[in-house]
């Protein structure tokens, strides 16, 4: 399988999400579409030996990838080989900072997805200029930062409350 495909492969792995399985028993090759064929040919000689669960999660990562503009399967793409790059305690970081982000109220998780997007929109020299200046703190300063961005939000949130209130 060439360079491609093996990516598609695993971005199918990568863009796995969390779906209810209607039942406890597997779907045979056989019953996959040619284009999931494709997708997941490494998979296919132990297709029946994976959990159902993790069947459909492929399925569904295959399905969620085909239905992407060319944009967004360049960006996935970048992703992707970022992710592979990474050493096994980067990964880890990513992981353990995906499970508290996803602990967090559905409120605090928008609010970072609102200032992750400004962060995004800013121009690419001010966005060095703000990672620098990160970097250069030191874990005081860091923690310091941290707190007061907290303090903002919970400030916000409070006022967003009392604004609904009346």
């Amino acid at each position: 399988m060439n360079k491609t495909g093996w990516i598609l492969v695993l971005l199918a792995m990568l863009l796995i999400g969390q779906r209810a399985v209607a039942d406890d028993l597997g779907v045979p090759w056989s019953a996959l579409s040619a284009d999931e064929q494709q997708v997941l040919k490494p998979f296919q000689d132990n297709w029946d030996q994976l959990p159902a669960k993790r069947q459909q999660r492929l399925r569904a990562g295959v399905e969620r990838w085909q239905h992407m503009t060319p944009e967004q399967r360049k960006r996935m793409t970048r992703r992707f080989e970022h992710w592979q790059q990474m050493t096994p305690e980067q990964k880890a970081r990513v992981r353990k900072r995906f499970q508290r982000f996803k602990q967090l109220p559905p409120e605090q998780r928008e609010q970072l997805r609102r200032q992750y997007r400004r962060f995004q929109n800013l121009p690419p020299e001010k966005r060095q200029r703000l990672r620098q200046r990160w970097r250069n703190m030191s874990p005081e300063e860091r923690r310091a930062f941290r707190e007061r961005r907290r303090e903002r939000m919970e400030q916000r949130q409070g006022q967003h409350r009392d604004r609904g209130d009346r």
